[in-house]
């Protein structure tokens, strides 16, 4: 089933539960995987990733379509990411490094994510990215975005993204220099 036909039965009283399911069913693994890739915790991205589909439960039936029904859900889910972050940042007084450690070591303990050497070094990398810019570099490189779907999950214009991307990788390409051994 398609998204318009999801949403033409979420919007019948009738079939709205079925058709919640089923969009659950079809973009609960993308939106796990999107929101635990930037808080790396499986419990923390679990307890999002039902947030975010309480939210779309919630404005779904106001949702216009001007949109692909999935960068929407991705833009609902970003957000609950950020406001998580800059809570946890918020609430425990801690310094970026102390979050960045913090979810280092989880990195490492966290058994869904590949102990490879190489994909360790990455996923510390992009734990030193301001979180947008992470956020970016993750839709662009591992969930393949276009650049105009990324803008439309951020509000953000193309130009300023392929910045942020290209900045990003910079980073990532100087802490692999930086931790080579």
């Amino acid at each position: 089933m398609n998204d318009h036909e999801l949403i033409e039965k979420f919007n019948h009283p009738d079939s709205r539960n079925y058709a919640f399911n089923l969009l659950v069913r079809k973009y609960q693994q993308k939106v796990y995987w999107h929101i635990r890739k930037m808080v790396i915790d499986h419990d923390d991205a679990d307890d999002l990733t039902q947030e975010t589909f309480i939210k779309a439960w919630r404005g779904l039936e106001n949702f216009k379509g001007e949109s692909q029904l999935y960068t929407w859900l991705y833009r609902i889910a970003t957000n609950e990411c950020l406001n998580f972050l800059a809570k946890k940042k918020r609430r425990f007084f801690l310094p970026i490094n102390d979050i960045t450690e913090e979810l280092s070591n989880k990195i490492e303990s966290a058994d869904l994510i590949s102990g490879e050497q190489i994909q360790l070094k990455l996923q510390k990398a992009l734990l030193t990215l301001p979180d947008k810019q992470r956020l970016v570099f993750n839709m662009k490189y591992f969930d393949d975005m276009k650049y105009e779907d990324i803008a439309e999950v951020t509000g953000t214009s193309v130009g300023a993204l392929k910045a942020s991307y290209h900045l990003a990788v910079k980073k990532i390409e100087l802490y692999f220099e930086e931790h080579d051994n």
